[in-house]
Formats: C-alpha cells, sequence, structure tokens
C-alpha cells in the first residue's frame, strides 16, 4: 500500500455518513449488510447510501457481493489492515515502548466489543 492509497482511503471516511456507515459495517463483520438496509439503518435515501458505498468501494474499504437479489456489503478487513499499518510504518521512530500502548490500546478495544448478540446500535453508540 502506498501513500496515495492511504489518501484515498482516509479521503472516502472524511464525511459523516459515510464513516458512520464504515463504522456500522465494521461492527458487523464478517456478515455485511445489505445495501438497502445500510440506507434505512443510517437513514439516508438509498441513492445518497449508493453512491457513498460506490465511493468507500472505489477507495478500496469496501467489497460488495451480490447474495440473491440484494447486494451486501462488508469492510475489507486485509486493505483495513494495510492501512492501519502504512499509517504505523515507521511509529515511534522504531521505539517499542512507545509503540506499546498504542498496540494495546487497539487489541483492547477489539477485545471489549460486546458479542454481536448483545449489543444493539444504542450500546456502539456509548462505546464510542
Amino acid at each position: 500500500m502506498d501513500d496515495k492509497d492511504v489518501i484515498t482511503a482516509l479521503a472516502a471516511l472524511a464525511q459523516n455518513t459515510r464513516l458512520g456507515c464504515f463504522r456500522y459495517l465494521i461492527a458487523r463483520e464478517p456478515e455485511g449488510v445489505p445495501a438497502g438496509d445500510l440506507a434505512r439503518q443510517l437513514g439516508v435515501p438509498q441513492n445518497t447510501m449508493s453512491a457513498h458505498l460506490a465511493t468507500m468501494t472505489n477507495a478500496g474499504l469496501l467489497v460488495a457481493e451480490r447474495q440473491g437479489r440484494s447486494i451486501f456489503y462488508r469492510v475489507d478487513l486485509e486493505a483495513f489492515r494495510r492501512i492501519v499499518l502504512h499509517l504505523l510504518q515507521d511509529c515511534c521512530g522504531g521505539n517499542e515502548g512507545l509503540c506499546a500502548p498504542l498496540i494495546a490500546d487497539l487489541a483492547m478495544e477489539c477485545r471489549s466489543c460486546p458479542p454481536k448478540s448483545q449489543a444493539s446500535g444504542s450500546e456502539r453508540d456509548e462505546h464510542d
């Protein structure tokens, strides 16, 4: 991943609806969510949501998969991993002691996510 790819991905997330959509989708990995459900859940007209999904897909953040009559969207976790690694590539000048708290916080954030069956939308909002 190069700087241009990371800039494209971050630019795609630099908009409230798209960032909210990305966060909504990443919380629902690995199942994904149909485009129509995304629009309803986020209170966005379907044509507007389609444009946002296209922007994020073209930026390499999302993958789309047709399942019957619906198109399911999910986060491309491998691309997201590469973006984060690119951003942290030269973190702290190689001083592991300085990077350790950041890495620990990232790992803790993943462990602290409630199981899908227990998490409601409001709990996710409070978690932010």
